[in-house]
């Protein structure tokens, strides 16, 4: 029996073990001069972005599956790193103070002050100009949810059950806590790659312009930077301000006035640029490009191929697996790769 024959036949069997191989694998390569202070490191590798509408019914019911969430599909993302714990009070002072950027909403408010609570009351443009000159940027809403949910597409940071001690987030009436948790609380509800609160606290913005149906329409699987300004609204950009009153950019995570609902790793929400309305529990993290290892970018590159020879994509297969020999010529597996997948276009 051909290779071809054998990936067509067992095409799921293959994709299920090269996903597996590849996470675990990926996941030993540590970064070369180490992970900068208060971020960890994301590897390079494929995740499992949003959420089949069946898939509810593996936690009985225990959250909800919305249609701006769906469908699943595997994304693949370069190395980057992630602040590990949400902007503080503390770091935004910081840059008030260096750059006499206007203080936040809600900066002088007795509940929300605290140096090591979040910063909340910040607009978009505010969380962008921070990220900058703190020589990050804000997360894409592809990075922020790999961060969140893991290699194994986690419901919750820390799981697929809801567990309400690992979070803060409105657990009963909306809103009934009235305050936010320190930046560093809930330690047993990290994620997968030790990032604090990504469930709860405060909603985070990303760099995503928000769409309804991006998941859907988008064909982009490679470090995917959201839609266009151009494919969701017609009108013109004059200046940064006065024609955003109808569009929105994405915010992630959930609050502490939000409900169960709000802070799954998938759940999309949205909210106007220029205001900072929800600002009581409206915060951000950041950031930042790790520089390629050739060998990894290569083997991303290689494994990427395989996915795509499971599922009968000869060509992208093709484009794959030239990219890998771009990085590394003289690689056997990867040179007998291409053989093989020039044989299946054939």
């Amino acid at each position: 029996m051909s290779l071809k024959k054998i990936f067509n036949k067992n095409s799921g069997f293959f994709i299920y073990m090269i996903f597996f191989f590849f996470i675990f694998s990926v996941n030993k390569v540590f970064a070369l001069g180490g992970t900068p202070e208060n971020m960890v490191l994301i590897n390079a590798g494929g995740f499992t972005r949003g959420i089949d509408k069946n898939q509810n019914k593996i936690s009985k019911g225990q959250f909800s599956t919305f249609e701006d969430e769906t469908p699943a599909k595997m994304i693949y993302l370069p190395s980057y790193y992630m602040d590990k714990f949400e902007v503080s009070n503390d770091e935004y002072s910081k840059f008030i103070l260096a750059t006499d950027h206007p203080a936040p909403a809600y900066w002088d408010h007795h509940k929300l002050n605290e140096p090591n609570q979040p910063v909340t009351g910040v607009n978009w443009f505010d969380a962008n100009t921070y990220c900058l000159w703190a020589n990050k940027r804000l997360p894409t809403e592809a990075e922020w949810e790999k961060a969140a949910r893991g290699p194994a597409g986690l419901i919750y940071p820390w799981g697929n059950n809801l567990e309400s001690t690992k979070a803060n987030f409105a657990k009963g009436k909306s809103g009934e806590k009235h305050i936010t948790d320190s930046v560093d609380s809930h330690p047993e509800g990290k994620s997968y790659y030790g990032a604090y609160n990504m469930a709860g606290n405060v909603f985070e913005w990303v760099h995503d312009w928000y769409d309804p149906d991006y998941y859907k329409k988008s064909s982009d699987i490679r470090n995917p930077q959201g839609p266009s300004l151009e494919i969701i609204s017609t009108k013109k950009i004059l200046n940064k301000y006065e024609p955003l009153s109808d569009k929105r950019r994405v915010i992630r995570g959930g609050s502490w006035f939000a409900p169960a609902a709000s802070i799954t790793t998938t759940h999309r929400f949205w909210n106007n640029p220029i205001n900072n309305s929800y600002g009581v529990g409206l915060g951000f993290r950041c950031a930042r490009d790790k520089l390629a290892e050739p060998n990894l970018e290569a083997r991303t590159h290689y494994m990427d191929a395989l996915v795509q020879l499971g599922e009968n994509k000869y060509q992208g297969a093709k484009e794959s697996i030239e990219n890998a020999i771009a990085i590394s010529p003289n690689n056997e597996e990867y040179l007998n790769m291409k053989k093989l997948v020039e044989k299946s276009l054939n």
